[in-house]
């Protein structure tokens, strides 16, 4: 069996970058044949000069993505006084962007990987939000960075979802009279529980609407302002036990309400 041929991958960052972009090449030229050898997160000209002597030894390519112009220098520099052949991958889109653009890059290493991670906290975020929604289940009041309280229909879903997006962690209780208040709401830190409410007016009109879409009669109970007065002043004397902040939505934007939140979040 023949020896394969190696590429040294590296990069100041993950390489992943990097290590795509030679198998894809790899596969054209019978990929078992080729072994990849990963360095990633070369940060001094120590990692460097290892590398260069391992790739001159095995008489290899190497392939990288380095965003520090000192290391890249180096690396460029030690790489022809060793006769060692090696590739830039992103020199030459950066100096396009550069040209096009008319401004420098920020020589970061791992940005790529600082926002997969940006991402995938949202989508954790938005994953809580659907499984703690509406009180479907309490545990997620212990694991929240918010817990949002209040009535039917003042935007606790439609918030958690917002909130989500930004990365917050949200469950919602709804506030119902009748349905007792889990004991768990009580055990929340001050700060992270904040009460929802809404002037009587507005939210009649939102429930009236709300019945008419269903297509159902809009004197119904739930629309109802004696109902709704009952509902309001329960869940006031809730908030008040809780000692939550309070933000009242009343003709507010969820941005806006969202905002509010954050603020009172950074206290």
């Amino acid at each position: 069996m023949s020896r394969k041929e190696i590429v040294y991958v590296v990069s100041d960052s993950i390489g992943e970058t990097a290590e795509r972009v030679v198998k894809a090449v790899a596969a054209q030229f019978l990929e078992d044949e080729i072994g990849i050898h990963h360095s990633s997160h070369v940060s001094d000209e120590t990692d460097i000069d290892e590398i260069i002597a391992k790739a001159k030894k095995d008489s290899s390519i190497i392939v990288y993505t380095i965003v520090v112009d000192e290391l890249r220098d180096y690396l460029n520099k030690r790489a022809e006084e060793e006769n060692v052949s090696a590739v830039d991958l992103l020199a030459p889109l950066m100096q396009a962007f550069v040209d096009k653009f008319n401004r420098e890059p920020a020589h970061k290493p791992g940005l790529t990987h600082v926002l997969d991670e940006r991402y995938f906290q949202k989508v954790d975020a938005i994953e809580f939000a659907v499984k703690y929604d509406d009180a479907r289940d309490l545990e997620g009041i212990k694991k929240a960075d918010i817990v949002l309280i209040g009535v039917s229909r003042t935007s606790k879903t439609p918030l958690s979802m917002y909130l989500a997006y930004k990365g917050y962690k949200v469950a919602n209780i709804p506030l119902v009279p009748e349905v007792p208040v889990p004991v768990e709401l009580f055990e929340v830190p001050k700060g992270r529980c904040i009460g929802l409410i809404i002037t009587p007016d507005n939210l009649n009109a939102i429930r009236k609407e709300r019945l008419k879409k269903m297509g159902l009669q809009p004197n119904a109970s739930y629309a109802r302002l004696d109902r709704i007065l009952e509902e309001l002043d329960y869940a006031e004397k809730i908030m008040k036990r809780v000692g939550c902040p309070v933000i009242n939505v009343s003709n507010k934007a969820i941005e806006e309400t969202a905002n509010d939140v954050i603020d009172i979040l950074n206290l």
